[in-house]
């Protein structure tokens, strides 16, 4: 049997050099070895894709270098899961996220970052994209089973629909179901509070540590 930790270096040296390639044929041949899947998950693509994630937040690196990464970690942990269901096994989440820029703002890059990461730590993200109206987040959210709502607002504006979101949710009646976290640039805890939000974050990092927190319970 080739040597774990050697495929374990290739799996990382893939993320480090955002190739997606790589980081397939170092899935299969983890497959191929007989390596445990779900320790691959981890020590090969996870961890690499979380110090990327901390030299990002340094600005060591940038955000095209992080969305390659996580674009090289994501095909080659698709092919680990991929074999892990063929088994009869399943990747573990903490929880399902939904996460969307809500209606009436195109920003994208800092709710693509917060995906991103939490994808990277270990939870299933459904990214909805931008400009996404309150009954379609809801609508994702019923769908996937979600755990967690996380709506970014770039614009001041704009950030009364996150309002807007968890209002429909307690008309609904469905507000209780899900952990509804809120970000961007002119969004502070007391809009948070004042929203009736259950979490606020300054940025992806806060927003991983604060759902880690949190998350008891959660999973599929």
């Amino acid at each position: 049997m080739a040597d774990a930790e050697r495929i374990y270096e290739m799996m990382k040296k893939s993320i480090e050099t955002y190739d997606s390639d790589a980081a397939v044929a170092a899935a299969e041949l983890a497959i191929a070895e007989g390596l445990d899947l779900l320790t691959a998950v981890e020590k090969g693509f996870a961890n690499p894709i979380r110090e990327l994630g901390e030299a990002f937040d340094r600005m060591e690196v940038f955000l095209p270098e992080l969305t390659l990464g996580a674009d090289a970690m994501k095909a080659g942990v698709a092919v680990l899961e991929k074999a892990l269901n063929a088994k009869g096994g399943k990747l573990k989440s903490k929880g399902t996220v939904i996460v969307g820029t809500v209606e009436g703002d195109i920003h994208d890059i800092g709710k693509s970052v917060v995906a991103t990461l939490l994808q990277a730590n270990g939870y299933q993200v459904h990214d909805l994209g931008v400009d996404i109206p309150a009954p379609r987040i809801i609508e994702a959210a019923e769908s996937h089973n979600a755990d967690v709502i996380a709506l970014s607002a770039l614009l001041s504006t704009t950030m009364l629909y996150q309002r807007d979101v968890i209002e429909l949710l307690k008309n609904k009646g469905l507000r209780d179901k899900y952990f509804i976290l809120v970000g961007g640039a002119p969004v502070t805890q007391a809009w948070a509070d004042e929203i009736g939000a259950d979490g606020f974050a300054h940025d992806a990092f806060e927003a991983v540590l604060l759902l880690d927190s949190v998350k008891e319970g959660w999973g599929k």
